[in-house]
C-alpha cells in the first residue's frame, strides 16, 4: 500500500496559518520588550525597529497593542518604555517562587553528575543555616549536611560568599563582633587572612571550605541571586577530602547561575543597575 498524505481542510489550513502567525507575533513582541529592557533611555520607534530588525509599521502596530495592555508606555515625546503591567506581573510571580523548590531540580542534577552531596545555605545573622540538601549516601558528613545546621560565615564556603558580597568595613565589623573563632586548624582566624580569601572569592566567583568546618570535609560554593541582584543563598557541593575535585568548581558555578536565572536574575540587567 502506498502512503497517501491527507490534504488539510481549508479550516485546518487556516488554523495552522493563524497559529504560525500568532507565534511570530509573540516572538516579535518579545524582541521589542527585550530591546526596551536593554535601552538605558526610552527609545523611539525608529531605534526600536533598527534594534529588532522589524519594519517600522510592524513595530508600531505591536507597540500600540502593548501600550493598550499596559506592558509598554509611550512618553510625551513619542519614545517607549516598559510599562507598569510588567512590574505587577513580576511581583505576582515573585511571591509564588520558592527558593527551595526552584533550586531542587538543579541541585538534583548536580548531585547526579557528581555523586556528592549538594547543599543550599542562607545567611542568618553571622551564620549560615542549611535549608536544603541532597545526600550522596557515600559519606558520613556530619555537620554541614544536616538541614537546619548552622556554621560561622568565615569558615564555610557559602558564608564566604556573603562576606565577599560585603565590603572592608562590614567584614571588619564581623571580625570584631565574632572574634573569628576557628573550628579546625585549617580555619581562618585573622582579618588579614580573611580579606585575602574574600578577594579570591570575588575574583573567581566561587568559594571553598578546605577542612575548615570539619576535618575531612571540603566544599565548593557559588552564589544564588534573585531578580533584584541580591545574594540570597549559596549552593555548595560537599565531599570527603579524599574525593575532593577542584575541577567541579565551574559546574557548581554553572548550577548556581541556572538557579539564579530561574529566580529572575539577569546578568544583563544587573550590569545596567551598576
Amino acid at each position: 500500500m502506498r502512503n497517501e498524505k491527507t490534504a488539510a481542510s481549508p479550516a485546518e489550513d487556516s488554523e495552522s496559518k493563524d497559529s504560525r502567525g500568532s507565534i511570530q507575533v509573540i516572538d516579535r513582541m518579545m524582541s521589542l520588550l527585550d530591546a526596551l529592557a536593554e535601552s538605558n533611555d526610552p527609545p523611539g520607534l525608529k531605534q526600536l525597529a533598527l534594534d529588532t530588525g522589524l519594519h517600522p509599521s510592524t513595530a508600531h502596530r505591536i507597540l500600540a497593542s502593548l501600550c493598550a495592555n499596559g506592558f509598554v508606555d509611550r512618553t510625551n515625546n513619542g519614545a517607549y518604555r516598559l510599562g507598569i503591567r510588567l512590574l505587577e506581573l513580576g511581583n505576582l510571580v515573585k511571591t509564588r517562587i520558592s527558593l527551595r523548590e526552584t533550586a531542587m531540580p538543579s541541585m538534583l542534577k548536580l548531585h547526579a553528575t557528581t555523586g556528592e552531596s549538594v547543599n543550599l545555605g542562607m545567611r542568618s545573622g553571622d551564620e549560615i543555616v542549611y535549608v536544603e540538601r541532597t545526600s550522596s549516601g557515600r559519606s558520613s558528613v556530619r555537620i554541614v549536611h544536616i538541614v537546619g545546621a548552622r556554621a560561622p560565615l568565615h569558615t564555610t564556603a557559602t558564608g564566604k560568599l556573603f562576606l565577599a558580597d560585603g565590603n572592608a568595613d562590614s567584614n571588619k565589623a564581623y571580625a570584631e563582633r565574632t572574634g573569628l573563632p576557628g573550628s579546625t586548624q585549617a580555619s581562618i582566624t585573622t582579618l588579614k587572612a580573611l580579606e585575602q580569601e574574600l578577594e579570591r572569592v570575588r575574583r573567581h566567583k566561587v568559594a571553598y571550605d578546605m577542612d575548615e568546618v570539619e576535618v575531612g570535609v571540603r566544599c565548593i560554593a557559588a552564589g544564588i541571586r534573585d531578580d533584584a541582584g541580591a545574594l540570597v543563598a549559596g549552593l555548595s557541593l560537599s565531599t570527603p577530602t579524599e574525593r575532593f575535585n577542584p575541577d567541579w568548581a565551574p559546574l557548581v558555578l554553572e548550577t548556581a547561575e541556572e538557579i539564579s536565572r530561574a529566580l529572575g536574575f539577569s546578568e544583563r540587567l544587573e550590569k545596567r543597575r551598576r
